[in-house]
């Protein structure tokens, strides 16, 4: 199996819609660390599991200085932003989505 990680930072706002009463409720923003992890049993015709280029421009390209909200589609807690990118990349198992220091959101695929 080969492995890979692109770590990237993002910069964006969100407004959390919660069932209690946040400071998060209110537009913020954050300069995200988003790491992701990509897996093939093998590797493509260019010996890549994949391009870190492709992985930059579709998840950065899109998210970079964007307000979330407008950008997806749910609720874009650090949880549900880590699990959309995973989405995105056919080969990405694994997300972990850093908000702040000492807040980090993991999504894994079963």
């Amino acid at each position: 199996m080969y492995y890979i990680s692109k770590q990237m930072e993002i910069a964006g706002c969100h407004q959390l819609h919660l069932s209690y009463q946040s400071k998060c409720e209110n537009l913020h923003g954050h300069n995200w660390v988003v790491t992701i992890h990509c897996k093939a049993k093998e590797l493509n015709a260019d010996g890549m599991v994949i391009d870190f280029t492709k992985v930059k421009e579709k998840i950065h390209g899109y998210l970079d200085h964007g307000n979330f909200n407008e950008l997806l589609p749910f609720n874009p807690t650090a949880e549900n932003i880590a699990r959309w990118i995973c989405d995105q990349i056919p080969q990405c198992y694994r997300v972990e989505v850093q908000e702040s220091v000492g807040n980090t959101a993991i999504y894994e695929k079963d």
